[in-house]
C-alpha cells in the first residue's frame, strides 16, 4: 500500500512512520502541506496513494477558544479538503479526532454508538471533521485520547509525563486534578492498532483506539512518580480551581466496542506506561 502521513513528525505521525514502515509511506509534514489550503493539499493528489492518515490538528484546547477560525480551518476545512482528494482518487481517508467530541456527562466510557456533544471549540471542530470525512466512502474515523509519545506534541512542547517528571524533578510538591477522567494513550500502541485495522481492512466506521482502562489526570501522575521513583508529593485539587474558562469534558474515557467486534483490544495504560518510561530510560530498576 501507498500511504501518505500527514503530521509525520508529531506524536502520532512519528509512530505511525515507523509502524507502517513495511508499506510505502510518504510522510508529508508542517513545513509541504497546510490543510486547510486546498491549494496546498494538491500534493496528496500528485503522489496518488490509497490511504491518506491526516494527523494535522489544532488541538491547543484554549487557544481554539481565543482563535475560532484558525481551529475550523485546520480542524474541519483540513479534513474536507483531504477527503473531496480522497475521494477524487479514489484513496482511503483517515482522520484523527478526539474525545473532546463528548460532553463528559455520560460517567462510563464512551464507545462509539454514543452521540457525539462537544462542549468547547477543539471538540466542535473536530466534530465537524469527523462530519466532513464521513463525506468519503472510504474513511476510518480515529478517536484517541491523552496521547504521548516519544516524540513531543508539535505545539505543545511536551507531553503529560514529561511534564510530570520535569515538575517533580523541581519541586516538592505538585498539584493535579482529580476529578477529570481521561483515556492515556501509548502513542506508539494506537499507531500499531490503526495498521492492524487497515491492513486486515477492517470495516470502514469510526473506531476508539485507547489504551484500556481510564484514570484521573491525579492517578495518572502518581503512577508516573511511583514508577520513576522520584520524591515528590502529588496533591490531588478539583478542576475548578484550575479552569481558564474553557469548557472541558469531565468524564471523557473511551471504549471500542468496534475493535471487540473483530477480537482486538489494546493493552492496560499502565502497562503502556511501563514501556514508554523504558524507551526514554526513566523508569526507576526493581
Amino acid at each position: 500500500m501507498k500511504i501518505v502521513i500527514i503530521g509525520s513528525k508529531g506524536q502520532l505521525g512519528s509512530e505511525l512512520k515507523k509502524a507502517l514502515n513495511r508499506h510505502e509511506t510518504i510522510p508529508i509534514d508542517h513545513d509541504i502541506i497546510e490543510v486547510s489550503d486546498r491549494n496546498s493539499c494538491n500534493i496528496i493528489q500528485e503522489k496518488k496513494p490509497d490511504i491518506v492518515i491526516n494527523t494535522a490538528a489544532y488541538h491547543k484546547t484554549d487557544a481554539c477558544e481565543d482563535n475560532p477560525k484558525e481551529a475550523f480551518s485546520i480542524n474541519a476545512i483540513g479534513a474536507k479538503n483531504i477527503t473531496d482528494i480522497c475521494k477524487k482518487i479514489g484513496a482511503t481517508s483517515v482522520y484523527i479526532s478526539t474525545d473532546y467530541v463528548f460532553d463528559g456527562t455520560k460517567n462510563t466510557p464512551y464507545t462509539e454508538t454514543d452521540t457525539p456533544n462537544p462542549i468547547n471549540t477543539y471538540g466542535i471542530s473536530k466534530l465537524a471533521g469527523e462530519q466532513y470525512t464521513r463525506l468519503a466512502e472510504k474513511h476510518y474515523i480515529i478517536r484517541t485520547s491523552s496521547l504521548f509519545g516519544i516524540n513531543p506534541p508539535r505545539g505543545k512542547g511536551s507531553n503529560f509525563i514529561d511534564t510530570i517528571i520535569k515538575k517533580a524533578q523541581e519541586e516538592k510538591e505538585i498539584k493535579v486534578v482529580e476529578d477529570i477522567i481521561t483515556s492515556p494513550t501509548y502513542a506508539k500502541d494506537a499507531a500499531d492498532m490503526i495498521k492492524t485495522i487497515l491492513e486486515n481492512q477492517l470495516p470502514y466506521g469510526t473506531y476508539h483506539i485507547t489504551n484500556s482502562s481510564y484514570c484521573s489526570w491525579h492517578q495518572f501522575a502518581k503512577s508516573i512518580i511511583e514508577k520513576t521513583n522520584l520524591n515528590t508529593n502529588i496533591k490531588a485539587t478539583k478542576a475548578e480551581k484550575n479552569t481558564t474558562g474553557t469548557k472541558r469534558p469531565t468524564f471523557s474515557a473511551l471504549k471500542s466496542t468496534s475493535l471487540e467486534k473483530h477480537n482486538l483490544k489494546m493493552r492496560h495504560w499502565k502497562d503502556a506506561l511501563n514501556d514508554y518510561l523504558e524507551e526514554k530510560n526513566q523508569k526507576k530498576t526493581p
